[in-house]
């Protein structure tokens, strides 16, 4: 059939691939930084054209069919009647939005009323919460406001020529906190809420649809958000989970509803399938790993994980709560981590380091538990990210999670995903595709983990950390 690209416009940099669009191997691919320096809060969206024509660049596009477009989630683009930018876009975790995000919780009636609404309560990164934010801080460019993108919306609009029609998929819109993946409808009442008046919102189309077509003849797919891009290029369906290891971590499964979390715990997405793509986060991943280590005196996690090693399952009844920044599963925003069973034969740094890696790993494994709780099925488990790759966790995980675990090879998923699904948009506007059924493209590469003998070994270790974690914060799960 010929070749597609995929682009993922991340918070730092653009990276494009180039695919067959039979098989989704690999056959060029391009790359260039931002031009802002650091990450800030604001920046102008050229910046992402600019960084797009440079990775294009040497003619990588070349016989390309078809793009599709991945971008950084939770970036907003307010634009002007005249489709202008009002201000630069306002991007990621942005903390000057905390306190817009009290208020809106507050001003529809509390955590459970947004979870019914939109499927999660709104937090400082969220456009709805930008929005509110916008209002207080500069209420004459929300004044301006009349239309509201998100990053890959821009991107797809841009690439079209700035057509009349403005399109998003169901995976962007779902993260916008005003958009249900429950009814797949937009709540046009909460960008007033935020706002103070109404805006044009972008036409949310079907995952196979295409957005248009440029003034070349190039086909651009709907596009979609980073996760559910890089979702979509794993490869991931019904009964796998993808936990991703940041500072921070995350744990997402498919599942072929809507979950609407009373706690707040669950954030309900959609895919970029049509299925949906409940997500739990944890505040205290990595970031637990990498103060263990500061502590003993360690270089680097590869370090401690070799340290950890050296101790057994269990890290001789030491156990971490390992809730550093407060966490948000469970709900414990103000509380600080803890250490536990200390006694004289646990006191040593090998059992220390243990107790970190199965601390974090027992920590996502609550986060699993969520949704397990929710009936989403897990038969395996993804995990990404660099630490991902280290000995310690690779020896637990299995048998923590209760699952078989696979390590894919690192590789740039996100603009895979979106190759995928420009390949999609294209094999369905040529009548060769089902726009029910993606291109079958062959899984990521990667490494098998049974949990095998280990299975109970992990499911001990599991009850000693709840146990811990009863004793220290009751009810702390069902409050």
């Amino acid at each position: 059939m010929g070749i597609v690209a995929g682009l993922d416009s991340s918070p730092d940099f653009t990276r494009i691939v180039v695919c067959d669009t039979d098989t989704g191997a690999v056959l060029r691919q391009g790359y260039a930084p931002h031009p802002a320096e650091g990450r800030p809060s604001d920046i102008d969206p050229q910046a992402w054209l600019l960084s797009l024509g440079e990775a294009a660049g040497g003619g990588l596009l070349e016989g390309v069919q078809a793009i599709g477009v991945s971008a950084q989630q939770n970036a907003l683009v307010p634009l002007d009647a005249q489709g202008n930018t009002v201000r630069p876009a306002l991007v990621g975790g942005d903390k000057r939005a905390q306190v817009a995000a009290a208020d809106l919780v507050d001003a529809l009636g509390g955590r459970g009323a947004w979870a019914q609404a939109v499927g999660c309560v709104p937090q400082a990164a969220q456009p709805v919460t930008k929005l509110r934010w916008l209002a207080k801080n500069e209420p004459e460019n929300a004044r301006r406001t009349a239309v509201l993108l998100q990053a890959h919306d821009w991107l797809v609009w841009q690439l079209l020529g700035r057509p009349v029609r403005r399109t998003t998929d169901r995976g962007g819109a779902s993260s916008t906190g005003y958009w249900s993946a429950a009814t797949g409808g937009y709540r046009p009442d909460l960008v007033e809420l935020a706002l103070g008046h109404q805006a044009m919102l972008p036409e949310v189309i079907g995952p196979s649809d295409a957005a248009g077509t440029t003034p070349e003849g190039l086909l651009i797919s709907a596009g979609t958000g980073e996760t559910m891009a890089a979702a979509f290029g794993l490869g991931i369906g019904l009964g796998d989970a993808v936990v991703s290891l940041g500072a921070s971590g995350s744990v997402m499964a498919v599942h072929p509803e809507a979950l609407a979390d009373q706690s707040g715990m669950i954030t309900s997405l959609a895919d970029a399938t049509g299925m949906h793509l409940p997500v739990v986060t944890t505040l205290n991943a990595v970031r637990t790993l990498r103060g263990t280590a500061e502590l003993l005196g360690l270089p680097d996690l590869e370090g401690l994980s070799e340290l950890a090693m050296k101790s057994t399952p269990g890290a001789h009844g030491l156990v971490l709560l390992p809730y550093l920044e407060g966490e948000r599963t469970p709900h414990l925003p103000h509380t600080a981590g803890t250490l536990a069973g200390l006694r004289r034969e646990s006191m040593k740094p090998e059992h220390l380091a243990r107790a970190a890696f199965e601390g974090m790993l027992c920590g996502l494994g609550d986060a699993l538990d969520v949704l397990r709780g929710r009936g989403v099925e897990v038969r395996r488990v993804f995990l990404l990210g660099p630490a991902a790759e280290l000995p310690a966790v690779q020896a637990s995980a299995p048998s923590l999670f209760g699952a078989q675990v696979v390590v894919p090879q690192p590789a740039d998923y996100a603009a895979i995903g979106a190759a995928r699904q420009a390949a999609w948009a294209l094999g369905v506007s040529q009548g060769t595709l089902d726009p029910r059924t993606p291109p079958a493209w062959q899984g990521a590469a990667a490494q098998v983990l049974e949990p095998g003998d280990e299975l109970a070994v992990g499911q001990a270790v599991r009850q000693q950390f709840t146990a811990v974690r009863e004793q220290t914060h009751p009810g702390a799960f069902h409050s």
